[in-house]
């Protein structure tokens, strides 16, 4: 059998795009070297639990046709991402809200927060001359001192393994205030977790295809390739060609999970934490994903499962998560395009196929443009 495209990549662009392919009645061979399909937004089931495998994944669109999109495969729930940032024994609302600017300096109204905010920025300008030279810099004229020193300083350092000094200001572009009692911390109009967890609803979209997984694209590649006509290909573009110009560079991520005797471990879905000492950014605990308010409950009693996510230094053989987008980068990612356009019948998507950070939602509308290009 010879199919019309060959995916490889069974997370959500590669999911998207199959589908598109199979209503359109082409045939399609889709591989993961994973043992499961959904890539990074994989759910599996602990005592009731849909845990999230790879880090917290919370859908969240302003794009109708993409929401209306997913909601063919999956019920989502109401789920609203509120986490809360710990800094020692101090909690604080995130996105940085009326409720965080209580917490720090007891003010209750806008006029209040945004006087404490412009006297602190307006110290930092006394201090430092001109542009700003580095993260800490760019925090202090943006947020003031507490902002920084509390919630921005020790995260970012974690997350990018590098102290602020030593940061490039355009790390933060801004940082948004948002002058009301509301901790939503999306703008987005659409917003949830599907039903039945992300695994269930790729295998949804999967139907139609052909999918093998554990495959090793690269260990069968020649065979592989006689199979189909043409490749989508959503593994990292430098990889496909064998780092010929060089590897780009990606930040990765460290998982440990656990399941915990307790009902509740912290009360919240997302704790971030904010000082450096403590080596992990943020615990997850599932569960709150899908119980909240008077949801009904579907966990074990007593049970609950947590993850704790540390930021990693990426290396070769190890999963990338986040493209470092700097100059040189993105200078080396336009020889590989340059490549790749030369290069009939392979297609990249996906956020290591296009070295580009993506959202959920960006991914899904990514996959479903491309699907048009190529097959109308």
């Amino acid at each position: 059998m010879r199919y019309d495209y060959l995916i490889v990549g069974a997370g959500l662009y590669g999911a998207a795009f199959a589908h598109e392919a199979h209503i359109r009645g082409k045939r399609c061979l889709v591989i993961d070297r994973r043992g499961h399909v959904g890539g990074n937004a994989y759910t599996e089931e602990i005592c009731g639990i849909h845990v999230h495998r790879y880090g917290a994944h919370i859908f969240h669109t302003d794009n109708k046709k993409v929401w209306n999109y997913v909601n063919q495969f999956a019920e989502f729930n109401r789920y609203t991402n509120s986490p809360v940032a710990r800094y020692g024994d101090e909690l604080y609302n995130l996105p940085f809200n009326m409720n965080t600017f209580h917490a720090l300096w007891g003010v209750v109204t806008p006029e209040e927060a945004k006087a404490e905010i412009d006297r602190q920025t307006a110290e930092a300008r006394e201090r430092i001359k001109g542009e700003p030279k580095n993260v800490e810099e760019q925090a202090l004229l943006l947020a003031g001192r507490d902002i920084y020193e509390k919630l921005v300083k020790g995260y970012t350092e974690k997350q990018w393994g590098r102290r602020a000094t030593e940061l490039p200001a355009f790390i933060i572009k801004r940082l948004p205030f948002r002058f009301v009692y509301d901790n939503n911390y999306f703008n987005d109009r659409y917003q949830g977790i599907p039903m039945g967890g992300y695994t269930a609803m790729v295998l949804k979209m999967l139907e139609g295809s052909d999918v093998r997984l554990s495959t090793d694209f690269y260990k069968d590649r020649a065979s592989l390739m006689r199979e189909a006509e043409n490749i989508i290909f959503t593994g990292s573009i430098d990889n496909y060609f064998d780092y010929c110009y060089g590897a780009l560079e990606y930040r990765s991520l460290r998982f440990e999970t656990e399941l915990v005797d307790t009902d509740s471990y912290q009360g919240n879905a997302v704790v971030n934490y904010t000082e450096y000492d403590i080596p992990y950014t943020r615990i997850i605990e599932h569960k709150f994903f899908e119980e909240f308010g008077s949801a009904p409950k579907r966990s074990e009693a007593g049970k609950t499962v947590i993850t704790r996510e540390y930021p990693a230094m990426w290396q070769r053989g190890e999963d990338p998560y986040y493209p470092l987008n700097n100059e040189r980068n993105n200078d080396l990612l336009k020889q590989y395009q340059d490549l790749a356009w030369r290069t009939p019948g392979v297609y990249f998507g996906g956020r290591l196929g296009k070295y580009r950070y993506y959202d959920m939602d960006d991914v899904i509308l990514d996959a479903l443009t491309d699907a048009e290009k190529l097959m109308g």
